[in-house]
C-alpha cells in the first residue's frame, strides 16, 4: 500500500488540495467502517500527502454523520505522522472578522454522544488531552499563514457544537461570556481520535462570518458565504502547501543493530538518471569531495543532487525535488537475515519505468517491469557498473 507522511482532511470549500501531483485514490475498509470517501494520495512540495474531503464528494455527509474513527484509522494505515485540518467556523469575537485565519489552542465541547474513541468494547484506556493541538505544527501553520499574507490569529477556543442547525442567539451570547472565540461542527473528534492514534494534529480555522450575536448577522447573504468560503479555501490551500513544505524532514530509521541498516533505490529523484553496466552517475560517497561538500551522502552527478541516507535519503543539495525512493527492510536477529518487504515512492517507480520502458526491454531482454519473487542476489554497485562516474 502507498504511504503518506502527512494528511490534509479539508473542510467545507476545501474539496481538493491543488498542486499534489502523481495522484492516486485509494479507498479504504476499516474495522470503524467506511471513511468519508477515497483518500487522493501524491506529492506535494516534495513530501507525500493524503487529502481526504471530511464531508465527501458533494458535501454530502453531515457533521454529525461523519464517521471519524474511520478517517483517522484510514490516515494511521496509510502511514499518515501529521494531519492538517481545515475547518470553516463562524466568530465569537469581533476581531476575528470574516476571512481571517484562527490557529486555537483549545476545544469546548457541545456536541452529543458523537463516538469519539477507538477504545471500548473489552480494551479500557484513558489518554490525556489537555493540550489538543500538536503546538510544533500548529506554530509552524501560524507562521506558513503569515508568510501567505493571511490575516492569522494564534491561540483561542474553539466551539464545537452539533449541528446542523447554527446557535441560536442565547446559546452564541453565551459562549461570548465564557470567552469562546470560533465555533464549528468538526474538528473536535479528529483531535481526540488523533492524539488516541498518536498522530500530531492542528486545526486552520477559516472565518466565514460572524455567529448570531454580531448585530449584522441577518444582513449576510448566502452569496457572501459561498464568497468566502471560496476565498477561504484558496487560502487555506496556500498555507497548507507552506507548512507542507516547511515541516521537518523525519526519518524513523533503519534496521538491525542500532536500526543502521538503510536501503534505497538508485533513481536519481530529479532526472530518474540510474545506473547501467556500462556506467553510473549516482554512487555512495564516503569523503568529501570539490564538488561534493558533504561526507557519507548519495551522490548523482547529472546534476549535482546529494542525499542523506541516514536522514531517509533526504535532499541535502542540488535540484531533486524529493528523497530517494526508499526500499523497506526486515531484520531477522536470530539469522541476521534481511528481507526486503516493499517500497515507499511509488510513483517515482511508475515515471521511470514510463520514461525508460524501450530501453530497459533491450537492457534485461525481457519485460522491462517484473515482480520479485523469493530470493534475490545483491551486487555492489562497483562491480556491476564498468565505470562509476566521479564529480
Amino acid at each position: 500500500m502507498e504511504r503518506a507522511q502527512i494528511g490534509i482532511i479539508g473542510g467545507s470549500g476545501l474539496y481538493d488540495m491543488p498542486g499534489v501531483t502523481n495522484r492516486e485514490e485509494v479507498k479504504l475498509t476499516t474495522p470503524f467502517g467506511e471513511p468519508s470517501g477515497p483518500y487522493v494520495l501524491g506529492t506535494l512540495r516534495g513530501r507525500r500527502v493524503a487529502f481526504l474531503a471530511r464531508h465527501g464528494a458533494g458535501h454530502r455527509v453531515l457533521p454529525s454523520e461523519i464517521n471519524f474513527r474511520a478517517n483517522i484509522f484510514g490516515m494511521k494505515l496509510l502511514g499518515v505522522e501529521h494531519i492538517l485540518s481545515a475547518s470553516a467556523v463562524g466568530s465569537l469575537k469581533e476581531e476575528y472578522r470574516p476571512l481571517d485565519i484562527v490557529i486555537p489552542d483549545q476545544f469546548f465541547d457541545r456536541t452529543k454522544g458523537r463516538a469519539s474513541t477507538f477504545f471500548g468494547r473489552g480494551l479500557a484506556a484513558h489518554v490525556g488531552f489537555a493540550h489538543p493541538f500538536c503546538r510544533i505544527l500548529s506554530g509552524l501553520v501560524y507562521e506558513s499563514g503569515r508568510s501567505a499574507g493571511a490575516t492569522v490569529h494564534k491561540g483561542g477556543t474553539y466551539v464545537c457544537m452539533e449541528g446542523p442547525q447554527f446557535s441560536t442567539l442565547a446559546e452564541s451570547k453565551l459562549y461570548r461570556s465564557w470567552g469562546m472565540d470560533i465555533i464549528g461542527m468538526t474538528n473536535l473528534q479528529e483531535a481526540k481520535l488523533a492524539r488516541e492514534a498518536e498522530i500530531c494534529y492542528s486545526t486552520i480555522a477559516l472565518v466565514t462570518d460572524y455567529d448570531c450575536w454580531h448585530p449584522d448577522h441577518d444582513s449576510v447573504t448566502v452569496e457572501m458565504i459561498v464568497a468566502n468560503l471560496t476565498q477561504n479555501a484558496r487560502t487555506a490551500q496556500q498555507i497548507i502547501a507552506r507548512a507542507v513544505d516547511d515541516l521537518p524532514y523525519e526519518w524513523r530509521g533503519g534496521v538491525g543493530a542500532a536500526r543502521s541498516i538503510v536501503a534505497y533505490s538508485a533513481i536519481c529523484a530529479h532526472k530518474l538518471t540510474y545506473p547501467t553496466r556500462d556506467i553510473s552517475f549516482i554512487s555512495f560517497r564516503a569523503e568529501k569531495t570539490v564538488g561534493n561538500r558533504f561526507a557519507r551522502v548519495i551522490h548523482c552527478c547529472s546534476e549535482h543532487s546529494q542525499y542523506d541516507p541516514a536522514e531517509g535519503a533526504r535532499v541535502l543539495a542540488g535540484p531533486a525535488p524529493q528523497p530517494l525512493a526508499a526500499i523497506l527492510l526486515e531484520h531477522d536477529p536470530a539469522s541476521d537475515e534481511l528481507t526486503a518487504v516493499g517500497t515507499l515512492g511509488g510513483e517515482m517507480f511508475d515515471a521511470f519505468f514510463a520514461k525508460y520502458a524501450f530501453r530497459l526491454q533491450l537492457e534485461n531482454g525481457g519485460a522491462a517491469r517484473r515482480a520479485v519473487n523469493g530470493v534475490a542476489a545483491v551486487t555492489p554497485l562497483e562491480r556491476y557498473c564498468r565505470q562509476l562516474v566521479k564529480c
